[in-house]
């Protein structure tokens, strides 16, 4: 297995693995057209790609997960996202306030179900960590209540930690954050 940044000659393959698991965030028993996973359009993933941090695990030249993280300017484009940021003043990680400037959104990730519970998540996390930590200090996320298997995940593979409870559009979910250095830690 390779991990590596994402390049422009993979977004149609991003594409394609986004559509094949986007109802995996939500419940069996949710899945109907009231609810959707977030869903990027090409345009979306080529500027994901080209200006934020998209990383991808490959086996055999076959991208079979990706995780993405962006800054504000990018996600602050849907509701969900502009919550979040207007929650920031209110949210504290250790000590240190979270702001625009110091944390980006982190997700989504999806991985072929195939290759699940390979390393796989903890290979793109940490990856994906290293190379944030160039520019910002933590990364941000939220987790749907009712999608157990992506709670756990996060929380005991990636190292995440739960800082606030939010409801947006009648669903709950766990706000999350991730240092990116470990001197956050």
């Amino acid at each position: 297995m390779k991990i590596r940044r994402a390049k422009a000659a993979d977004i149609t393959a991003l594409a394609a693995l986004e559509q094949k698991h986007l109802l995996d965030e939500l419940a069996a028993d949710k899945r109907d057209n009231s609810l959707q996973g977030q869903s990027f359009t090409q345009a979306d993933l080529t500027t994901l790609v080209n200006q934020h941090w998209v990383v991808v695990a490959e086996v055999e030249g076959e991208i079979i997960g990706y995780v993405i993280a962006g800054r504000w300017s990018f996600f602050k484009q849907w509701p969900i996202y502009r919550n979040l940021l207007n929650r920031l003043p209110r949210l504290d990680y250790e000590r240190a306030k979270l702001t625009e400037k110091n944390c980006c959104q982190y997700g989504p990730i999806w991985i072929d179900s195939r290759h699940r519970g390979q390393g796989i998540f903890e290979a793109l996390v940490a990856f994906l960590k290293k190379i944030v930590a160039n520019e910002l200090s933590y990364m941000l996320t939220f987790i749907a209540e009712d999608n157990g298997g992506s709670f756990a995940a996060h929380t005991r593979k990636g190292g995440m930690q739960v800082i606030d409870y939010i409801s947006f559009d009648g669903r709950d979910y766990y706000l999350l954050v991730l240092p990116t250095s470990e001197s956050y830690f």
